[in-house]
């Protein structure tokens, strides 16, 4: 970049994230975290902003323009503090520790945050979005409060940063109790008064997605097979896709809806949710079998593989809100344009998309969405449904490549190893749902990207990647969500060496992130300079929290490698949670669904043989969310396939913790006399779904 067309550039400038290099010529005088900025803070005796937003964030865009773009801001700020801009999204540590001062001050939080701290970097006052007057008072106030009252501001930085210390901090529970169904029961009591059941979602605005709720009610209709559980799960799903948060042209989920009717979504696309969008339509899809979820899920991966995947294999974080300086311009159409794009066919997907001539939003245009059925709107222009189907494919084609010549929003192209062990995982869920080898093998060219570009030789992951380079030591979202994608890859293909990568990666985290005290694992490694707080991430939100996954791992692996040590740490961590589980609804469905585990025991499925592979495809038709599944063509090396090959035969053995029926040779009731020591006229999945033998 050619620093000297622009009148000012800062120290932003030599950093490679995108949200900071937006800041990078700035009047205010930024420097990134680290030691630089401290010390200067420290030396000057100056307070700190430490502002932290990520590259897709409107109202970052907003503020930067009102207030960072403007000298008598700047020269306020440059004059009376040191001045630091920190990305979440590459520092979720630094995030989590000034989010949690602001929420203590303010009792809410959300981004761009801005908090103001001693030199030390103790925070004393704090906020998320303030108009420039707003800005400029606050910062004097702070100012002429530490420079009168130095003593009571010196209180409340202690205050605050015991309280930041303590927050989100956990005790071993030495109470133990065992898990039972009427826990499940409980907590889907406890949530079902925030569930929407007209519109999905919960029942307030904004919605956000939440995807690994609805993965808990989806596994918790399974077990329990109560109704509700899964019409709160489809209703959501439907109407989502029906949604202005969905991307009608391109596939693809926007970050949340402004309403309750998933019309007005804030336009950010990020790839953590999309991610998980497309694992959790993947499972409802196994579940209902219903076409439209096969539908989404296949126009989201040709958004991510189109929009947001690297050369490399790597997908990018996240797609810009704005374009051309306004919040959705990308996406949104008029009446008119429509008209111009699709001829003949316009008046039927104008109807089709809710378009008005006024405009269904804001400034005369329109977001598209959908809020008839394709059988009204069939019968209505009295054509078939699969000629409408055709219609609409090829409006959306045309539109498509119409949009395609508008101002992209901006990309924000690091690549998180977090997210990309996400996005991995979602293209095996596809890929076992649907058998399309596609995603598989775009799952495994991003496992090949992790383990070449982000993954030491010690297992230790670095958190960020972008052009060429491996940043930032690893959090252990990053940990928990490879080794999460890395079983899921041995689930899909029984290639071991994915299994033992994610143990490896499992055993790194043992070592330098448990908290001995607790059991339960803090967000930052031990090799890591130390903030003023060391905090865990406990509670599940847009992405499950990184305890929850790695209890989920622990048990997991245990089970693979029958590891009863791990099998315990799960337990012990999920009963350090547990009186937060019963009322906490979706905040903490990923402990909801290990506590699932342990409430139904899941089946351990091993199938060995030539045939194993074809075996494993006609599991994945069924949605069976308590199946571990292994197997191989050989015995391998794993616990769970020992001593169960048969030359010439492919064998399925059902087992429930290490105690297993009879073997069988197919997965639906055999059509075949049974070998001697095979069950008679049975087939695996009468073994799993406890079904009489016909």
């Amino acid at each position: 970049m050619n620093s000297t067309q622009y009148k000012h550039t800062n120290q932003l400038i030599y950093e490679s994230s995108p949200y900071l290099l937006q800041h990078a010529h700035n009047p205010v005088n930024w420097y990134p975290w680290g030691q630089e900025a401290l010390d200067k803070a420290q030396y000057e005796h100056k307070l700190i902003i430490i502002s932290i937003g990520y590259a897709a964030c409107h109202w970052c865009h907003v503020m930067e323009h009102e207030s960072f773009e403007s000298e008598e801001v700047a020269n306020h700020m440059n004059a009376n503090f040191v001045c630091i801009k920190v990305d979440r999204e590459e520092r979720p540590d630094i995030d989590q520790v000034y989010m949690n001062a602001v929420q203590l001050i303010s009792g809410q939080g959300g981004w761009p945050l801005n908090c103001i701290t001693l030199p030390d970097g103790r925070p004393i006052w704090g906020g998320t979005y303030f108009p420039t007057p707003n800005w400029l008072d606050m910062l004097a106030q702070v100012s002429n409060f530490v420079k009168q009252n130095p003593d009571k501001a010196e209180h409340q930085a202690k205050t605050l940063t015991q309280g930041i210390q303590s927050s989100e901090m956990i005790v071993e529970e030495a109470n133990k109790s065992n898990v039972s169904l009427n826990d499940l029961d409980e907590i889907f009591e406890n949530w079902k008064s925030d569930i929407d059941y007209l519109e999905g979602g919960h029942t307030h605005a904004p919605k956000f997605p939440l995807p690994i709720g609805y993965q808990f009610l989806l596994h918790y209709y399974s077990i329990s097979q109560n109704e509700d559980a899964l019409k709160a799960v489809t209703i959501t799903l439907d109407k989502m896709a029906d949604g202005g948060i969905y991307d009608q042209v391109g596939g693809g989920f926007s970050r949340y809806s402004t309403d309750t009717h998933w019309k007005v979504p804030h336009f950010e696309k990020m790839l953590y949710d999309n991610a998980q969008l497309v694992s959790l339509y993947a499972a409802a899809y196994q579940q209902t079998k219903n076409p439209y979820y096969q539908t989404i899920v296949a126009e989201t991966v040709a958004f991510i593989e189109s929009e947001l995947t690297s050369e490399e294999g790597g997908f990018f974080a996240s797609l810009d809100a704005d374009s051309e300086g306004e919040e959705g311009k990308f996406y949104v159409w008029t009446a008119t344009e429509l008209k111009e794009v699709l001829g003949k066919n316009a008046d039927l997907i104008i109807d089709y998309y809710n378009v008005t001539e006024k405009g269904n939003w804001e400034n005369g245009v329109n977001i598209l969405l959908k809020k008839e059925s394709d059988k009204t709107i069939a019968n209505n222009y009295n054509i078939t449904e699969s000629e409408l189907t055709k219609r609409v494919l090829e409006a959306k084609e045309r539109l498509l490549k119409e949009r395609s010549k508008r101002v992209r929003p901006g990309l924000d192209d690091k690549m998180l190893t977090a997210w990309n062990g996400l996005m991995t995982k979602g293209l095996i869920d596809a890929y076992r749902a649907f058998n399309d080898k596609k995603y598989l093998d775009m799952a495994l060219k991003n496992a090949a990207f992790i383990n070449q570009k982000l993954k030491t030789s010690d297992n230790r992951l670095y958190r960020n990647y972008k052009n060429g380079k491996a940043t930032i030591n690893g959090f252990l979202d990053d940990y928990a969500f490879t080794i999460e994608a890395f079983i899921a890859i041995y689930q899909a293909t029984f290639d071991e060496k994915w299994l033992i990568q994610a143990q490896q990666l499992t055993e790194y985290c043992l070592v330098h992130f448990k908290d001995e005290s607790s059991g339960m694992f803090y967000y930052t490694s031990d090799a890591d300079a130390a903030l003023i707080a060391r905090k865990m991430e406990l509670s599940d939100n847009v992405i499950p929290s990184s305890n929850s996954a790695m209890a989920k791992n622990l048990y997991v692996l245990g089970q693979y490698f029958y590891n009863d040590s791990y099998i315990e740490m799960a337990k012990n961590r999920l009963n350090n949670i547990r009186k937060s589980t019963a009322t906490g609804g979706t905040y903490y469905a990923n402990w909801d669904i290990l506590m699932a585990w342990l409430a139904s025991e899941p089946y351990e499925v091993a199938i060995v043989g030539e045939h194993c592979e074809a075996k494993r495809k006609e599991f994945d038709t069924y949605y069976l969310p308590n199946v571990f599944v292994s197997g191989g063509i050989t015995e391998g090396t794993l616990p769970t396939l020992e001593g169960r090959l048969v030359a010439g035969e492919t064998i399925i053995y059902v087992c429930q913790n290490k105690v297993c029926s009879l073997p069988v040779r197919d997965v639906e009731v055999s059509p075949t006399t049974p070998s001697e020591g095979e069950i008679k006229g049975q087939g695996a999945m009468n073994l799993i779904q406890n079904q009489p033998v016909k």
